[in-house]
């Protein structure tokens, strides 16, 4: 489930709620710069019992098919889930910013 953050950075941040059960055991928040066809992922906050059951992979996953010509990058700087990105071909943006329309993103 995706719905805009209210009191979020911008009002084009989204966030996508990560349930199991009928609970919320996570969330991933991102802004999209349609212009650019670009995708900024400012927040991947997971329940820890659900960190190595792919839970953060079928998220970035629904992304990417949700939003298909949209190349993603990331501003999440814990090690954690640097591997995650790397898999999933999620970049760091160069010079802090990846398109001028978004400026600069929310970090974690």
């Amino acid at each position: 489930m995706a719905a805009p953050v209210p009191g979020g950075p911008g009002p084009d941040e989204q966030c996508l709620l990560l349930v199991h059960v009928r609970r919320v055991v996570g969330q991933v928040r991102y802004r999209i710069c349609p212009g650019c066809a670009r995708g900024v992922i400012s927040t991947l906050a997971i329940d820890g019992r659900f960190l190595s059951t792919g839970l953060d992979t079928r998220a970035l996953s629904h992304l990417r098919s949700r939003y298909p010509d949209v190349t993603w990058f990331s501003t999440v700087r814990r090690r954690a889930g640097r591997e995650l990105f790397r898999r999933m071909r999620v970049t760091r943006p160069s010079g802090g910013r990846p398109c001028a329309h978004l400026g600069a993103a929310g970090q974690e």
